[in-house]
């Protein structure tokens, strides 16, 4: 696997996918071009994550659900608190979604 499919389901991930279903469904583009382009989202997101991003943040919260299915952990947290250097944020409900970065070059 080349890649997760870890950005489709964000909002920018779900309106690519929708204008794209469009585009394939008008005859605009081929479900293969289609297909590509999604592919391509992904490692880009994951490269942008990689390189661009610089700043940490910590979080707190209350341990709703966790599972580890397929080399990837997902944990839902209740009353999240995320906290960088100079602000922090209260969040009622959050899901979090990682991976292994080293098994994305497989």
């Amino acid at each position: 696997m080349a890649t997760f499919e870890l950005y489709r389901r964000s909002e920018i991930g779900t309106c690519l996918t929708e204008t794209l279903d469009e585009m394939v469904q008008a005859g605009t583009l081929s479900p293969e071009h289609a297909i590509q382009i999604l592919v391509q989202f992904d490692k880009s997101m994951t490269e942008a994550l990689e390189t661009k991003v610089r700043s940490k943040v910590s979080i707190k919260g209350h341990l709703h659900t966790y599972r580890f299915c397929d080399n990837v952990w997902t944990f839902i947290l209740q009353d999240a608190l995320f906290k960088n250097e100079d602000k922090q944020e209260t969040v009622g409900r959050v899901k979090i979604v990682a991976c292994d970065s080293k098994l994305l070059n497989q």
